[in-house]
């Protein structure tokens, strides 16, 4: 199981967040979000947004860290992408 994420950048609600990705499957990433105790309703669209002080902790369970970049490809090469504004 791999799944992917990128630096703690991304403001909302005073704080920073990171996106938490798989580029296997949706079933990989709740799973691995599961484990590390991220309530499902983190999770928007393609990814689970993960608090900057949770970050340390996705990556010592095995994410892997990536730059944001990285991330939207990994999702659109996988096919997994839903980008904002788009019917599902």
């Amino acid at each position: 199981m791999t799944v992917y994420i990128d630096p703690p950048t991304w403001p909302g609600h005073g704080r920073l967040w990171s996106h938490l990705v798989s580029d296997v499957s949706y079933d990989e990433l709740h799973l691995f979000a599961e484990e590390l105790g991220v309530p499902r309703r983190a999770f928007e669209r393609d990814h689970y947004d993960i608090p900057s002080h949770r970050y340390a902790d996705a990556v010592a369970a095995g994410a892997v860290e990536v730059r944001s970049r990285e991330v939207v490809r990994l999702l659109t090469v996988a096919g997994l992408r839903r980008p904002k504004g788009r019917a599902q």
